[in-house]
């Protein structure tokens, strides 16, 4: 299998899951296919996860709007340039202001490379950027999730996740992070597609629109 999911692996995927799983496949019957949602790896898709920590996607697409129109583009240098008060004065946290502007500093000065990060092994990369403040497990995975499009990862600790899977397993709770993983276990080598139905319904069942592009 490629490393990264294309749109046709998606439509496999999502095919497979709908047999092999029938909470899965009724899913899969009403929305077909989930989109792809990929995003290009590197600098800018790094911040818009750190942005994103538990706040709405919604909310954090605002922000990240916000900082990339008022510094010309989301470079590492504009970021740089703009320091730590520049992007608490746009309205970022001082938590994630300082998140943002150490990742910068770090790609600027050569000790973190995003491009090779992609070259990596996954193990390998995940550690590398597990080192990065302000970059725990859940951002790593929505990192290989979403931009560098893994077919086979589960993001940890997602609650709009957690939530579908309590809908859709029709469980009385909230799934813990180990009943997550161990219902997700059944849908490998396409757990990032299964993530991505969910997401659909997770959408979908709020009453919101599915967007299909590039997030």
């Amino acid at each position: 299998m490629s490393r990264s999911l294309t749109r046709a692996l998606l439509q496999t995927g999502a095919r497979e899951l709908a047999i092999r799983d029938p909470d899965l496949g009724r899913i899969h019957q009403r929305l077909g296919d989930p989109p792809i949602w990929g995003r290009r790896p590197g600098f800018s898709s790094l911040v818009r996860i750190i942005l994103e920590q538990q706040v709405s996607l919604r909310s954090a697409a605002a922000m990240y709007r916000r900082i990339a129109g008022h510094i010309g583009g989301m470079t590492p240098h504009a970021v740089d340039r703009i320091g730590v008060m520049g992007l608490r004065r746009l309205g970022v946290t001082r938590q994630k202001a300082a998140y943002c502007h150490g990742l910068a500093r770090q790609i600027k000065n050569g000790t973190l490379d995003p491009s090779a990060i992609a070259r990596a092994p996954d193990e390998e990369g995940r550690r590398m950027l597990l080192d990065v403040r302000g970059l725990g497990p859940w951002s790593v995975d929505i990192h290989y999730l979403m931009a560098l499009r893994r077919p086979d990862v589960w993001p940890r600790g997602d609650l709009a996740l957690a939530s579908a899977m309590r809908d859709v397993k029709r469980l009385r709770t909230l799934p813990s992070h180990e009943q997550q993983v161990a219902v997700a276990s059944a849908w490998a080598p396409w757990r990032s597609v299964a993530a991505r139905i969910l997401w659909a319904y997770y959408l979908t069942e709020r009453g919101q629109r599915l967007f299909r592009g590039e997030i």
